[in-house]
């Protein structure tokens, strides 16, 4: 049985590690919040780009560009996004175990045909161990997202796509739906599917740091039930001057698309990260908190055993005199 010291010592090291997951997770709620407000910041413009897109499919059925045309994958490129730093939970393993399912799916293709474009240092430390090609260092993006250099590595995806050096593309990244759910996803990013790309699930919550699932399920409810008493907003005029032609602007519209998935994606995955660090933290520092209980009960149950026999001593040395 562990001496009184090595208890209280003991007691001391799990309060000390207690506070630091609690300065974490404090960190993580800040940084989940900031990157909530980026993602409801970009929503307007995803809103808008996807209704004129749609509109403009629906105006003409032939209508069409490069970047749908289907081939036979020779070569693939992998965009996976990761974090830089530890202590998230399961987020980055995830995404490498999904990583490497993707490569083995195009192993017959060979080493030198799949290229990936690591976004985290975690995942590029991985492509490196594993020996595949990696398209450079994107570390800085993963702490910082940024839009300029999502358009510039879309851009240069785009170009690689339309002169054929690249038949697929790939995104694989955790698509944030809440502070308690983010969802591991692999997608298609070139060729584009422009109709099934406009139709997936946005429902997002930005409101709450919640992790609970009953608090979740409360304000899942409450926003429904507000959503259903507001107004339903007047559609917008769809009644487009198409100039010079549908082909050309088209040309100009799916790859903002490009762009737009890419760097949602990157919001997704900074969003999901800071999430994924806060439910970890949290659970570090309940688990703490159980410790300390039963180390205190422990404590005070050896040191009440302790002034009990000091007792008993005495009253047999008294006994005996």
């Amino acid at each position: 049985m562990p001496s009184l010291k090595e208890i209280k010592n003991r007691i001391a090291s799990v309060n000390s590690t207690r506070k630091i997951t609690s300065a974490m997770k404090m960190v993580a709620s800040s940084k989940l919040h900031h990157a909530q407000v980026q993602i409801e910041k970009m929503l307007p413009y995803e809103s808008m780009l996807e209704h004129i897109v749609k509109t403009f499919l629906a105006s003409d059925a032939e209508a069409g560009t490069i970047y749908e045309l289907e081939r036979e994958v020779k070569k693939v490129v992998l965009v996976v996004f990761a974090s830089n730093s530890s202590l998230c939970g399961g987020f980055n393993s995830n995404i490498i175990k999904l990583m490497q399912q993707a490569i083995a799916g195009y192993e017959h293709l060979g080493r030198e045909n799949i290229l990936i474009y690591p976004i985290g240092r975690k995942v590029a430390e991985k492509v490196t161990k594993l020996g595949y090609r990696s398209a450079g260092d994107f570390s800085a993006l993963a702490d910082k997202p940024n839009s300029a250099e999502c358009i510039r590595i879309a851009t240069e995806l785009g170009a690689m796509f339309r002169t054929g050096e690249v038949d697929k593309v790939e995104l694989i990244y955790h698509h944030f739906k809440s502070a308690g759910s983010q969802i591991l996803t692999r997608k298609t990013l070139l060729p584009i599917d422009v109709e099934s790309i406009v139709e997936e699930d946005h429902e997002r919550d930005l409101t709450s740091n919640i992790i609970t699932k009953k608090a979740q399920d409360y304000l899942k409810k409450h926003h429904k039930e507000e959503k259903s008493q507001q107004t339903e907003a007047k559609p917008l005029n769809d009644n487009f001057i198409v100039e010079p032609d549908l082909d050309t602007v088209l040309g100009v519209l799916v790859p903002k698309v490009v762009h737009l998935a890419l760097y949602t994606a990157l919001l997704d995955s900074n969003a999901s990260e800071h999430a994924a660090r806060m439910v970890a933290m949290q659970t570090a520092t309940d688990n703490a908190d159980e410790l300390l209980r039963e180390l205190n009960l422990q404590y005070n149950k050896s040191r009440q055993q302790a002034i009990t026999n000091e007792l008993l001593d005495i009253v047999g040395g008294s006994v005996n005199n």
